[in-house]
């Protein structure tokens, strides 16, 4: 199976297989997700050693939770809620993170509806997202990225919704500017040469 995509079928053939404890097994399922949930992690932290950190924080928590695994949905999905839920606990042990995960429900305001147009692509962006204060990168990367509702980031965060949603706007406005900045800085330096 190494090196190459497996199907739904597999995966219940590799968690089957790593549930008798087959070291081949564990070792396929780290390889097969490692990568990728490396870069979940890293969407989290602020260096790849915390982000590594995690994932191996996380890969622990996914093997002995697998026999909690109901086959249902697709295992990438259910390792990246662990990695999500593991570098956040992450954020709150840790203290260089904790001065930065400060939510005050001060100056709560609605999230703009201004949509810059955005000619990024995803590596500049995710590079931009990294540079936000570390609560804002938190709530931006759980709402925009993940999925998750202000509710949820509330109480995955001990918050208040409203905190959320006052953390999500104040990154898409930090973000708005930044890219706004970019594009006029670039388009002035085309025009002078």
């Amino acid at each position: 199976m190494s090196g190459k995509a497996i199907g739904k079928m597999d995966h219940h053939k590799l968690v089957k297989d790593c549930l008798k404890e087959k070291p081949a097994a564990q070792r396929e399922l780290y390889d097969l997700f490692a990568p990728p949930m490396l870069g979940v992690c890293f969407r989290y932290t602020k260096s790849i050693a915390d982000a590594e950190d995690v994932l191996q924080d996380g890969f622990v928590k996914v093997f002995r939770s697998l026999h909690q695994y109901k086959f249902e949905g697709e295992l990438g999905g259910w390792i990246r809620r662990i990695m999500v839920t593991t570098a956040l606990n992450y954020l709150k042990k840790n203290s260089r993170y904790q001065s930065e995960l400060l939510y005050d429900n001060d100056h709560l305001h609605a999230i703009a509806d201004e949509n810059p147009d955005v000619k990024l692509n995803s590596k500049e962006l995710a590079e931009l997202i990294r540079q936000l204060p570390t609560g804002y990168q938190t709530i931006f990367n759980l709402h925009a990225v993940e999925g998750y509702t202000h509710v949820e980031i509330g109480v995955m965060l001990g918050i208040h919704e409203g905190t959320s949603r006052s953390q999500y706007a104040r990154a898409r406005s930090l973000l708005i500017n930044w890219i706004e900045n970019n594009q006029k800085k670039n388009s002035y330096a085309r025009t002078k040469f």
